[in-house]
Formats: C-alpha cells, structure tokens, sequence
C-alpha cells in the first residue's frame, strides 16, 4: 500500500502568538477526516518564550 502526505498549518493569534481557537482547529481537523485524510501527527512550533506561533498537523491517506 502507498500513502500520500498532507500537511496543514493553523496560525496562532496575539502579538506574541499562543492563542488559538479550539473551534478553528476542530473544524479542519474535521474536513480533512471527512475527505479521508488521518491524523498521524500534531504539534507546535515555538516562537520565544514558549509562545506557539502555528500548529502543524501532518494526515496520511491511502492512494
């Protein structure tokens, strides 16, 4: 079986970052899924002083 890779970004909001909506996250979480696509990795990436500036979700489907 071959898989293909989607990855998607999610900005944070603030000056310093840090902030994001649950709402926003679920919502693309959910299209993706509703297309095929599986969750296989989340995490942040980190701006200064721990602020998270996105969240990058990486899905794989089947091809």
């Amino acid at each position: 079986m071959t898989w293909e890779f989607k990855t998607c970004k999610v900005r944070t909001k603030g000056l310093l970052g840090g902030k994001f909506r649950e709402e926003e996250l679920d919502a693309r979480l959910n299209e993706l899924g509703q297309q095929g696509w599986e969750l296989v990795s989340l995490f942040t990436t980190n701006r200064d002083q721990g602020a998270t500036r996105d969240i990058v979700a990486v899905f794989k489907r089947a091809r």
